[in-house]
């Protein structure tokens, strides 16, 4: 490998723990999920990479370094040669722990400027599908489940099963803002949700619609009905996960 004396840097954090953002590097189904079909990754030093972009490009390069949970090193070209051939450019992938969080930093070293600078939108994008594909691993599947759990503990009139139910669904920390709430913790939510059952007596929280997920964040279709099934009101929430799935912050728009 000649002298890699040109590098570009980039920083994202993502809502997951480190542990599980480290298995993206070493398992060929989740390399994939994020590269491309067919993709593969051989996690040990002298290992193969192999990236096919859904577009027919293809990458190759082999693993120089794997400290799990922390870093994966390994040399990054193109199976055509152009715009940098296999073997002559060097990627280091370093994950450190940011409170549940984790911390990633890309280090991609060139022996030519061009290259570097063609490469600084690439990851741009790349590190942001990444996130996403990861961050959809983890909630895509329980999402609606979620928001159902949510909706269900504005019916509990039981203040110790509903108070179970919250922290088994939301952070301690928990806020839910809308044009008639600004609150946060569970006791300032406890109280608001026996508020509005006195003010509003049988009323029903009911998703509505489908649940779509973003970058750890969730939008939800809701109504709310009356005892005798009428539809009073209906509008939408979004939903931010913490990086143990749980809910902490809802921000809700009626219509």
């Amino acid at each position: 490998m000649n002298s890699l004396l040109h590098n570009l840097t980039r920083t994202v954090r993502i809502r997951a723990a480190r542990e599980i953002v480290f298995g993206y590097f070493t398992d060929s189904a989740r390399w994939a999920n994020w590269w491309g079909a067919g993709s593969t990754i051989d996690a040990h030093p002298g290992g193969k990479i192999y990236i096919r972009y859904p577009n027919g490009v293809e990458v190759r390069g082999e693993v120089l370094e794997v400290t799990a949970p922390e870093r994966i090193a390994f040399t990054y070209g193109f199976a055509s040669g152009s715009p940098i051939a296999p073997g002559s450019s060097r990627v280091t992938l370093t994950l450190r722990e940011q409170n549940s969080d984790t911390v990633l930093e890309l280090f991609h070293e060139f022996a030519e400027a061009p290259p570097r600078d063609e490469h600084i939108q690439g990851w741009r994008f790349q590190l942001s599908v990444f996130a996403n594909v990861l961050l959809n691993g983890i909630h895509e599947g329980r999402a609606a489940a979620l928001v159902d759990a949510w909706h269900a503990t504005w019916a509990m009139t039981d203040e110790t099963a509903r108070a179970v139910e919250l922290q088994r669904i939301t952070t301690p920390d928990v806020e839910f803002h809308d044009r008639y709430s600004t609150l946060c913790g569970y006791e300032d939510l406890m109280a608001h949700i026996t508020a509005s059952q006195r003010f509003m007596p049988g009323i029903a929280l009911q998703r509505k619609g489908s649940v779509i997920h973003s970058q750890g964040h969730l939008l939800a279709g809701w109504v709310a009905v009356s005892p005798d099934g009428k539809e009073l009101r209906h509008g939408n929430n979004t939903y931010s996960l913490a990086a143990d799935g749980r809910i902490e912050l809802v921000v809700g728009f009626a219509g």
